[in-house]
């Protein structure tokens, strides 16, 4: 039996997906000006695509096709297909900022969410009171 239900996992998942993201950003802004820099981006529709490869469904016939099991970790990449500064640089200060603020208000919204089901929990254990 499970302690916790999938929902705080999802968001554990979702936590460390937003870290990444933020870590990834503030790189990008700390190179602005850094000759040759690429920037970098952590992809949502990959992240997405990575989780919906672990889903598990009960397979009640085995005629019913499998779903896979495999676990793949959250990867950066270099960003494709963008225009370039005059030192070769590819930051654009103002999409990093941008997805800055994005991310600031999804990581924040996850907090509140698990911060919402440890107390629920806590109030399971005080018994209601």
């Amino acid at each position: 039996m499970k302690l916790f239900s999938e929902t705080i996992n999802n968001l554990e998942r979702g936590l460390s997906y937003s870290s990444l993201k933020n870590k990834t950003i503030a790189q990008n802004i700390a190179n602005v000006d850094t000759p040759n820099y690429k920037a970098k981006d952590v992809n949502f529709k990959q992240q997405l695509s990575n989780e919906q490869s672990r889903l598990e469904a009960k397979r009640t016939n085995v005629k019913h096709l499998p779903f896979s099991n495999q676990r793949n970790n959250i990867e950066v990449s270099t960003r494709q297909n963008v225009t370039y500064n005059h030192n070769g640089n590819s930051v654009d200060i103002d999409k990093e900022m941008t997805e800055l603020a994005q991310n600031q208000l999804y990581y924040e919204a996850l907090v509140e969410r698990i911060n919402g089901k440890f107390n629920s929990l806590k109030e399971v254990l005080r018994g209601g009171n």
